[in-house]
């Protein structure tokens, strides 16, 4: 007698059990599949920044065709110069990205800056190669930070 009640027992908390965990899950499930990553306000304050971005991610060609040319006087004016505000403009599109993309944001913005910082050096000892190679990463992390921004 003892026995049938300690299974019956047991059963019944195993069925509480699986119950509490099944509706547990989907719930959380549920919350994490219908919340919107960004409000339509984010966004916004987003896409103020791309424009520029933009802009700046055209101009590389700019630095191409200087590193090309080996105008390093040219190389490192440029990057001083007109993409001196590159750092500042993709720390503020970070700072505002959802948290899983915020340290990604920056640390591709961080990264850009080094090989800038590399490509100014490069120019100094008039390194092409260097220069070529940094160049390249900078362009694969502009790319890859500026997937990272959601559409409108």
């Amino acid at each position: 007698m003892l026995k049938v009640r300690f299974r019956s027992i047991l059963a019944l908390m195993l069925a509480l059990v699986a119950t509490f965990t099944i509706s547990c899950s989907s719930a959380t499930t549920a919350a994490t599949k219908s919340a919107p990553k960004y409000t339509p306000a984010q966004i916004e304050q987003i896409q103020e920044y791309v424009p520029a971005l933009e802009e700046f991610r055209d101009r590389m060609s700019e630095l191409q065709t200087m590193i090309q040319q080996r105008r390093w006087v040219d190389v490192g004016t440029f990057i001083h110069g007109p993409l001196g505000e590159l750092r500042l403009s993709m720390n503020r599109v970070a700072a505002n990205l959802s948290p899983q993309d915020k340290e990604t944001a920056r640390e591709a913005a961080k990264d850009i800056y080094s090989d800038l910082v590399r490509i100014d050096q490069a120019a100094k000892e008039a390194n092409s190669q260097k220069a070529v190679s940094n160049f390249r990463s900078v362009l694969q992390e502009f790319d890859a930070f500026l997937n990272l921004i959601p559409k409108a």
